[in-house]
This record gives structure tokens, C-alpha cells and sequence, in this order.
């Protein structure tokens, strides 16, 4: 990266051209390097050099203050953007979003959340995922299920990952029955599960000892031409270490 900046000031001090594409291009690389200081340093510099930052400059470097942790920054950066008269588009609050639930913002993430829908734009399952997740992880799955059971009076249809994420905050709760009901109703719902789905809900059951309701899971996760991944091979490894499940499921699980 440091190379790449002295390419970029010998241009300048050579009087080629730079415009807001080069430092794009520069900041990201900074800040997928993690140096978040050099990165802003160069978005500083862009007005000295009468370049005006763009949308992909904000969303790329309050991305990089998200995972950084810095995620003050990162907000005031998205007010600033605004302050600039260049528009925040759903990429932005999406970016903001998971920042704001990975650092335990979540209180702020809603507020966020109500304000877009507020101002009537157009959401789309991506910035509800976001949220869904955080809450989730959270533990927090009240809020998760009523987001979740929301979502088709706002327009808009949970996808895959959308079910998965429900599903493993379902399980992680020790709410089996209600995270089974789900991966019945993708079905019905023209979303087919994924071989994420039956991995996380075969491991939601066999780390609440449902192992009789794990096994059944796993012949039809086979059934539907999906494998057990390293996880969820290690759990049911574990359990016929133990006589805990039917030695007739490995054969089963290396042809699948």
C-alpha cells in the first residue's frame, strides 16, 4: 500500500490528473490493510486537491471505521456525507447498520432502522438481514421474531439467509419446535433451504440433545443431496463416540 501511495503522489507532483476514482481506489486498499488513519488521511486531502468525495468514498470509509470498532467515526462520517449534500443510498445505512450491531449499538441500529422507514425509502430484505442478525447474535429474539413477522406488511419476502439467521437464533433460544416450523414453512413459501439451513438447525438440535430429532434432520438433509459440514460432522462424530445416535448415519454422511 505504501508503494501504491508513492505512485499516487509522484502523479500528483507530476501534474497528472487524479480524480475521486484514484482515491477511492487508495482508500479501500488502506482500509482492507486495517490502516483506517492512513485511508482518512487521504479522504482529508481530497478537498486540498478539489476533489469531491463521492458516495462509494463515504461507504468505503465508514466501512473501514465500522471494523475498525471506531464506530463514532463511522456515524459522523455518515452525518458529515449529508452535510455535503451527497445522499446516504441503502448500501450506506446497510454498511452503518452492521457496524452499529457488531458493536453493540443496537438500540441506535433500530432508531436508524425507523427513521428509513420514516422517510418511505424503498428497504429491501438486505437491511432487514442486518438487523435481524444483530438481533440474533444478541440473543435478543423477541425483537427478531416481531422483524422478522413484519416483514410481508412492509413488502418484503425473507430469503434464505433471512430463515437461517431465524433458525439459529431459534435454536441458540432452545425454541426447536418454532425453528423446525420455519424450515417447514420455506418450503411453502417458495424458499428452499440451503445446506446452511439443515447444518444449523441439526446443530441447534444436537447441542439442545434432541438427538432423535437430529437424526431425522440429518437423513433428510441427504435426502435433499445436502452434506454435513466440519461443525456439524464433529457434533455427530462426538455423539456416536458416545452411542448417542445410529452408526448406520456415518456411511450414510461420507456419501452424501
Amino acid at each position: 500500500m505504501d508503494e501504491a501511495r508513492q505512485v499516487f503522489d509522484h502523479m500528483v507532483s507530476k501534474g497528472c490528473m487524479v480524480n475521486a476514482r484514484s482515491c477511492n481506489i487508495l482508500i479501500n486498499g488502506y482500509c482492507k490493510h486495517k490502516k483506517i488513519d492512513k485511508a482518512n488521511k487521504v479522504f482529508q486531502e481530497m478537498p486540498r486537491k478539489e476533489l469531491v468525495p463521492n458516495t462509494i468514498t463515504y461507504n468505503t470509509l465508514i466501512n473501514g471505521f465500522c471494523k475498525a470498532g471506531r464506530i463514532e467515526e463511522a456515524e459522523k462520517l455518515f452525518f458529515q456525507m449529508q452535510d455535503c449534500g451527497q445522499l446516504p443510498n441503502l448500501r450506506t445505512y446497510a454498511i452503518l447498520l452492521d457496524g452499529l450491531c457488531r458493536n453493540k449499538q443496537l438500540s441506535i441500529a433500530m432508531e436508524l432502522l425507523r427513521e428509513m422507514e420514516g422517510k418511505k425509502l424503498e428497504l429491501n430484505i438486505v437491511i432487514y438481514n442486518v438487523i435481524i442478525t444483530g438481533l440474533c447474535k444478541a440473543g435478543n429474539i423477541e425483537s427478531a421474531r416481531d422483524l422478522f413477522s413484519g416483514l410481508s406488511s412492509k413488502g418484503v419476502q425473507p430469503n434464505v439467509w433471512t430463515y437461517n439467521v431465524m433458525i439459529s437464533g431459534l435454536c441458540n433460544g432452545g425454541l426447536l419446535v418454532e425453528a423446525e416450523k420455519l424450515l417447514r414453512e420455506m418450503g411453502e413459501k417458495d424458499c428452499s433451504p440451503d445446506g446452511c439451513t439443515y447444518n444449523t438447525i441439526i446443530r441447534g438440535f444436537i447441542n439442545n440433545k434432541e438427538t432423535s430429532g437430529a437424526m431425522g434432520l440429518i437423513q433428510e438433509m441427504v435426502e435433499m443431496g445436502f452434506s454435513a459440514d466440519a461443525s456439524t460432522m464433529e457434533l455427530i462424530i462426538d455423539l456416536l463416540s458416545k452411542n448417542r445416535v445410529d452408526p448406520a448415519l456415518l456411511p450414510l454422511l461420507k456419501h452424501s
